[in-house]
């Protein structure tokens, strides 16, 4: 009974929870820290940060004020270089194609994420290939992809095992509900998260996914946490 009841808490002291807080921000709990992705909001409980990963520079990606809210002195920030001068203090960078791993355990990598078919000018993309990455975060034997913002882009179907996808699908400056559904199919994650949603319907993205695919979809509602499987 001992037995059974210590392997219960390990499980629980292993267990790697996502929360989405709204937007593409969110919190991930896993191997006794707290990190934050792209702070659009800090949720209720506004827990200092361990890590906070910042995906690009855009104002509901890069929020100078709600990083403040949850970084202390120990916290780590890693982010593009543009993104630099916008948080201020010790920040780390990382381009497309490099990694760091942080506390001994958790492995970060960024990864591309550009616009191949949104644009804000002729031929100027809202988000171009450079300016900003996405994150693949590997903890407890889990690998969790933050994809950023971006467009449908070959790079994903070579990211390797993923467990979890947090999906941008809301259309006008990232993939809508229907393209990151074939983003889902392509890079076949144990569990996808639509994010990044604006007033679309994720139930069009859950369905597609569901229909092509043996992928989960979990639809969050904001401060909503799941359990990675």
């Amino acid at each position: 009974m001992v037995n059974e009841l210590n392997g219960r808490a390990r499980r629980r002291i292993m267990a790697v929870l996502i929360k989405w807080l709204a937007h593409a921000g969110f919190q991930i709990k896993a191997d006794g820290k707290t990190i934050y992705v792209d702070l659009e909001k800090c949720g209720k409980a506004s827990e200092k940060a361990d890590l906070i990963l910042v995906t690009h520079s855009h104002t509901d990606h890069c929020d100078p004020d709600k990083i403040k809210q949850v970084r202390a002195s120990s916290t780590v920030v890693i982010a593009p270089a543009d993104c630099v001068t916008k948080i201020g203090g010790d920040v780390k960078t990382l381009k497309a194609g490099e990694e760091t791993t942080v506390f001994g355990s958790i492995k970060v990598k960024a990864v591309e994420a550009y616009n191949v078919k949104r644009f804000r000018s002729p031929s100027q993309p809202f988000h171009p290939k450079g300016f900003g990455v996405g994150y693949l975060i590997t903890v407890e034997g889990k690998a969790i992809y933050h994809a950023g913002d971006t467009d449908i882009i070959p790079e994903m179907s070579r990211l390797g095992h993923v467990d979890v996808a947090l999906l941008p699908s809301g259309d006008t400056y990232t993939m809508d509900n229907l393209e990151a559904a074939d983003a889902a199919v392509a890079i076949k994650p144990v569990t996808a998260i639509p994010m990044h949603r604006w007033n679309t319907d994720p139930q069009k993205f859950k369905e597609k996914v569901e229909a092509k695919s043996n992928v989960r979809v979990a639809v969050l509602h904001e401060d909503e946490e799941i359990q990675v499987p």
